[in-house]
């Protein structure tokens, strides 16, 4: 088999073994948003540029207001240079004083780790979240990681070829909240595309 019919082949197996009662749990549990809260998506890495196109989705096709701490680097690297990565999303969210009418959305192949020190930046921020009840939600590809085991909802993409975690959670990620995004529970409009004819 050549590579790309066996990175095709990989990525359908595991899209079979999503659990969509998590999906599902996560749509309106989002959806519930819209009249009251708003949603921080959090992500390191890769998934920082997903983040930035989630805010897109969720603010343009979902209707909630909804940011990305590392959409504005001149705070970010200021935060990091100043008091450290580990705080860095964190004290931003202080600042917007995140509440319990609002939730977070990480995004992320691991979900942070305290035992190794890995994401720790996610990790405080889910922290200070559970301290002000607010919702958290992930999609990531470990289930042992913080973000799996601290949500009140979390999509795992299963790490079934190891040697492929990081593209394959991350390339899902994206599927999943496209999924999230159309999804009748949250859409609150139809996209561009949809509405022109298919015969243009």
């Amino acid at each position: 088999m050549i590579f790309s019919q066996q990175f095709l082949s990989e990525t359908m197996s595991i899209l079979q073994k999503i659990d969509t009662k998590s999906l599902e749990a996560m749509a309106y549990g989002l959806g519930a948003l819209r009249q009251h809260g708003r949603l921080f998506i959090l992500g390191v890495g890769g998934s920082a540029g997903h983040a930035s196109h989630a805010v897109n989705d969720f603010r343009k096709i979902c209707g909630i207001e909804a940011y990305a701490p590392t959409d504005n680097v001149s705070e970010l690297t200021a935060r990091v240079n100043d008091e450290g990565w580990d705080t860095s999303f964190s004290e931003w969210l202080k600042v917007s004083k995140l509440s319990a009418k609002d939730a977070l959305l990480i995004f992320s192949v691991g979900g942070g780790n305290v035992t190794h020190n890995i994401s720790m930046n996610l990790v405080k921020s889910i922290q200070h979240a559970k301290e002000v009840g607010s919702r958290i939600y992930g999609i990531v590809g470990k289930d042992g990681g913080y973000t799996a085991q601290s949500a009140d909802a979390c999509v795992i993409i299963p790490p079934m070829y190891a040697e492929r975690c990081t593209p394959h959670t991350e390339g899902l990620c994206a599927v999943l909240w496209h999924l999230l995004v159309s999804h009748p529970a949250l859409a609150a409009r139809i996209t561009k595309w949809e509405t022109i004819s298919c015969e243009i």
